[in-house]
């Protein structure tokens, strides 16, 4: 028997999120450690009047890509799984990460080989799809958390708005709140941002702000944009906990000349901090602003899905942009960082204040 927040879970992904139509072709690659939802999304699917095609993929994939593959493999085409996305409406991904300690050890030239290799398919998913990824609680998460599973789980449901009568409702009224904010970040030219470590300025003139209501991260909670690519200037300091690849990287300092990342410091990882950013030249550049407004979620998690949407922060991603926003950075990495405002921050739009210490001004 399907548990009804689960069947409730499937419904909001596929109904709200993905928008499901009668002849969908609907890709849902998901995590074996979320078995029980691979069902319940798939039913979910053919309710709508979609056609599922279900990929399962074990936790250790990646790893044993990155350790196995020959380099016809990690450099060669990928034209199969291209022309696969090519033929799909709508995309799920499901992560349940048995650990985040998975990529440990994981050769990280070879990881960067793996991300560009995969790139096409996922720019035809992002560019030509309606897709969403998600996260499943498993006992992995919850250990990376922090908690309990049965603690994790309700922390997961409920950034989902999953207890509530009506998931999707409450996630269109958030999305009416984030339009009011993008109506003031719109008319913005520079944001400030300021904070115990952090002095950094940057430039969304011109650019478009996109309103992530739930359609493609679920959770989500935030307003988001790409900066001008030259226009960071100034230091920021990344105090909410990262992993990146297997490796934990905490209070990472950087610091931007004309857009670029010139000094990168971190307490804990340096090395990945550094393997990063050797990615490819586009990733010591900026794709991406974010400003988080679920209050729902109020703890990190090491989980960048959860943390970069927590109310009251700011995050800043290296790397690639998203289209949508008119940013051009080009890179085969995205990767967020997330600076907690909540104690003593302020972000300011052309020197006006519009969020003192976690809150909006409106």
């Amino acid at each position: 028997m399907i548990q009804p927040t689960l069947q409730r879970y499937a419904d909001l992904l596929v109904r709200y999120c993905l928008d499901v139509r009668p002849g969908d072709q609907v890709m849902l690659a998901i995590d074996t450690p979320a078995l029980e939802l691979a069902r319940t999304a798939t039913r979910a699917v053919l309710a709508a009047g979609g056609e599922p095609h279900l990929r399962l993929n074990y936790p250790e994939y990646t790893a044993d890509l990155a350790e196995l593959a020959s380099d016809a493999v990690l450099d060669g085409p990928i034209d199969l799984a291209l022309d696969e996305m090519r033929r799909m409406d709508a995309y799920l991904r499901v992560a349940a990460p048995a650990s985040g300690r998975v990529l440990q050890g994981a050769d990280s030239d070879r990881l960067a080989r793996l991300r560009r290799r995969t790139r096409p398919v996922q720019e035809q998913r992002v560019r030509h799809t309606r897709w969403v990824g998600t996260r499943f609680p498993t006992e992995g998460g919850a250990q990376d958390a922090g908690m309990s599973l049965d603690a994790y789980e309700r922390f997961v449901y409920d950034a989902m708005f999953l207890y509530d009568d009506d998931p999707a409702a409450r996630w269109r009224e958030l999305a009416e709140h984030q339009a009011r904010l993008i109506e003031q970040l719109s008319r913005a030219r520079e944001i400030h941002i300021r904070n115990e470590g952090t002095d950094l300025r940057l430039s969304v003139e011109g650019r478009t702000w996109v309103n992530s209501d739930g359609r493609r991260n679920m959770p989500s909670g935030e307003v988001f944009t790409g900066p001008l690519e030259d226009s960071a200037e100034g230091t920021i300091t990344f105090d909410v906990p990262s992993t990146v690849e297997g490796v934990d990287v905490e209070n990472v300092t950087l610091r931007f000349e004309r857009g670029r990342v010139v000094e990168a410091r971190a307490e804990r990882g340096q090395e990945a901090l550094e393997a990063q950013l050797a990615t490819d030249e586009g990733a010591r550049f900026l794709g991406e602003i974010g400003i988080g407004t679920n209050y729902r979620i109020q703890q990190p998690t090491r989980s960048t899905l959860f943390d970069e949407k927590i109310g009251g922060t700011v995050h800043l991603a290296l790397g690639s942009s998203y289209p949508e926003t008119g940013g051009r950075n080009d890179s085969a990495l995205h990767w967020d960082l997330v600076c907690d405002l909540r104690r003593s921050g302020t972000l300011l739009l052309d020197g006006e204040p519009f969020q003192e210490s976690g809150r909006f001004l409106l």
